[in-house]
């Protein structure tokens, strides 16, 4: 299925089903993130790597080690490897709070999922 048919709910379902089925990709991360979505589809999502396993949580009064706003439309083109997370990060379409490095790490991480 085209990402660009796909909700943010199927999105998330894809991520962690894919990250719980890689565990080598996520087995020495320990972090928590939060995603403040924008725009049509929006939501907040909370994602988190313990142990060598992926969670994808929804509940909005957890705490995270980073927070990132962005629009729907600027998610799916990270997820698909076409958005900069520096570049999007200096011209205001990305907004990050907490561990700036956790965000990068992320970024990485997403594009091995190839959602």
């Amino acid at each position: 299925m085209d990402l660009d048919t796909k909700s943010l709910s199927e999105i998330w379902d894809e991520i962690e089903k894919i990250a719980n089925e890689r565990p080598e990709l996520i087995k020495d991360l320990n972090a928590s993130y939060i995603f403040e979505i924008t725009g049509d589809d929006a939501g907040t999502y909370g994602l988190i790597f313990k142990d060598g396993s992926a969670l994808v949580d929804t509940d909005k009064n957890n705490s995270a080690d980073c927070t990132l706003t962005m629009n729907v439309k600027n998610f799916k083109k990270l997820l698909q490897g076409n958005l900069n997370s520096a570049s999007a990060y200096m011209t205001g379409r990305l907004k990050v709070k907490g561990n700036i490095g956790l965000a990068l790490k992320l970024e990485n991480l997403l594009k091995k999922f190839d959602v």
